[in-house]
């Protein structure tokens, strides 16, 4: 199966796991343990917007940074910017917050709200360079535009 037909499946199934729910939370920690059963990613979780920063939310992987500044790393930078950032290399990125000497790349999402107002970032890392590209921007941003 090519990476496009394992997302396109992806999308469906997850539009289908969350239809009708109302909790973030819930929604959240399902689109993430699906998107990183489905893609085998190294670690795949939300940082939700509280108090002026990001805090750790619904994830897979090993631990992770708890709390994060707006417009410091990688995912603070995308709810910065309010768009999606592809990193191909994360020893590259000015700023990079290093929660795992494993990370090698990785693809933030900002999440907005219906009043286009970023609510999270949806945060995948993967141990090997070079892993994200625009297919993977493409399905992730359908994903979390059906958060709303």
């Amino acid at each position: 199966m090519s990476k496009e037909e394992k997302y396109q499946e992806l999308v469906a199934n997850v539009k289908a796991i969350i239809e009708g729910e109302t909790d973030m939370i819930a929604i959240m920690s399902n689109i993430a343990a699906e998107i990183h059963q489905t893609m085998k990613f190294w670690w795949t979780g939300f940082y939700r917007v509280k108090d002026g920063e990001l805090i750790l939310g619904p994830f897979q992987g090993p631990i992770a940074c708890m709390h994060i500044a707006y417009g410091r790393g990688v995912c603070g930078t995308a709810w910065k910017k309010e768009k999606t950032i592809i990193v191909p290399d994360v020893e590259q990125f000015p700023g990079h917050i290093a929660c795992s000497s494993q990370s090698r790349s990785e693809i933030v999402v900002p999440v907005f709200d219906k009043d286009s107002k970023v609510i999270a970032v949806l945060d995948i890392d993967s141990e090997h360079l070079s892993t994200f590209d625009e297919t993977d921007q493409k399905y992730l941003e359908e994903i979390c535009q059906a958060i709303q």
